[in-house]
């Protein structure tokens, strides 16, 4: 079948896009068709401990022939599982206070899925012929939201405030006294910790944020696939948030469960339900083999031992490695800036008025083997030109050891190139 016969969402589904672009240089990778150093796409790390977990788990799973065959052979409610729906939400109740119940809670066949659905549940098209937006507060924004609208023209992103920190260093801050919820305006969103640059919106600004939204009568969406509790890959002090009007996100991805495609929705009533029917009209009911790997886990509060005591340290001693290997490998007397990472899987890197851009980076990076992502993709919803997004690249740290070393010494060659050809 010839594209132009597709309708316009089949346009939208087979045009090139960022997200696709990663997924498919991470498949050729990870396939074996390449060698190449995967610093590119957002797969996370295997981790020894729990992955023996996970094992032990299928293996319990296995032999309880009873539970196992409830589990593979029946469909759940669309919402999820119903068990499962009951312990998040008492983990929650427990840990944090918040006032929800299984009716506050939906499992959806990962959180790129939920995006899709509640993206498009609260922007775009209105009944009134108006078209709703959703605001990004602070650009960069993770590249997965980018092409998830189904009417064009669906985000509003705000530029940052930029604090430089020592020689090699800076921060994103929201820029709330240029912060403008219009009319159009139908939902905020963040990712905390943010895909792509390890920024960890404060707890002071997640809650202007909430007041902003609230007052506004919109929802606050915070992405917080691998913030706190679980599965904690953030390394400072950042309290979760909830309140009627902010719809929380979370994954089994980042506890080294990406292959079950798990995604878990904490809202108000009237948007679970909403969740719910969207699952059973696009996949009948959502995956079970997460919800009942973790389950257990869930009701005892193990799953919050096992980020804080595994995941977390894990991640925060391959992070501290790869940041020594930087040092190493980075041409000090250069003008790059890491963002201050403070969460996420990834290194956020800032090369300043180098005279190539962060496609040609990249590409003069994929031709030496190491694959990155170019930071342009995730500055999406911009009104205007901004140099600042064809200056950056996202590096993926979690990956082995010696994969990291010699990704992060050629990269730092290409960059020490680059910059000399500006005084050629």
């Amino acid at each position: 079948m010839k594209h132009d016969s597709f309708s316009i969402f089949g346009h939208k589904m087979a045009a090139h896009s960022g997200i696709v672009e990663l997924m498919d240089d991470l498949g050729k990778a990870m396939a074996g068709h390449e060698e190449m150093l995967m610093l590119g796409g957002g797969n996370p790390a295997g981790i020894p401990q729990m992955q023996a977990i996970w094992r032990q788990d299928m293996a319990a799973l296995l032999e309880d022939q009873k539970r196992f065959d409830r589990v593979l052979c029946h469909y759940d409610i669309p919402q999820g599982s119903p068990r499962f729906l009951e312990a998040v939400a008492a983990l929650f109740r427990e840990e944090y206070g918040w006032d929800i119940g299984p009716q506050n809670v939906a499992v959806t066949n990962s959180s790129q899925n939920a995006y899709f659905m509640l993206l498009n549940m609260l922007a775009g098209e209105r009944a009134d012929g108006s078209h709703g937006k959703i605001l990004l507060p602070v650009t960069p924004e993770y590249i997965g939201y980018a092409d998830q609208g189904l009417s064009e023209d669906m985000f509003v992103a705000c530029k940052p405030l930029i604090s430089e920190i020592g020689d090699h260093q800076f921060k994103y801050h929201v820029d709330f006294d240029n912060l403008v919820l219009g009319d159009d305006i139908a939902a905020v969103c963040v990712s905390r910790p943010t895909n792509p640059t390890g920024n960890v919106l404060t707890d002071d600004e997640v809650r202007r944020l909430a007041a902003l939204t609230k007052e506004r009568g919109i929802p606050l969406l915070i992405d917080n696939a691998y913030g706190a509790p679980f599965p904690s890959i953030i390394f400072g002090d950042a309290e979760p948030h909830w309140d009627e009007h902010v719809i929380l996100t979370l994954s089994l991805s980042k506890l080294g469960l990406p292959g079950t495609r798990t995604g878990i929705v904490i809202a108000s009533e009237a948007i679970i339900a909403a969740v719910a029917s969207a699952n059973a009209i696009i996949s009948l009911a959502s995956g079970t083999i997460g919800q009942a790997l973790v389950v257990g886990h869930m009701e005892s509060g193990r799953i919050l031992q096992f980020s804080r005591e595994i995941v977390r340290p894990f991640y925060e001693a391959r992070l501290h490695r790869a940041l020594d290997f930087v040092e190493a490998s980075f041409d000090q007397h250069l003008p790059w800036r890491l963002h201050r990472c403070e969460g996420a899987l990834f290194l956020w890197l800032w090369c300043r008025d180098m005279p190539i851009d962060s496609r040609t980076f990249y590409e003069r990076l994929k031709a030496r083997g190491v694959l990155v992502v170019p930071g342009r993709y995730f500055f999406y919803g911009l009104d205007e030109p901004w140099p600042h997004q064809d200056q950056c690249i996202r590096i993926n740290y979690s990956q082995p050891e010696t994969t990291v070393r010699e990704g992060l010494r050629i990269i730092g060659e290409e960059m020490q190139k680059a910059y000399s050809s500006r005084s050629m």
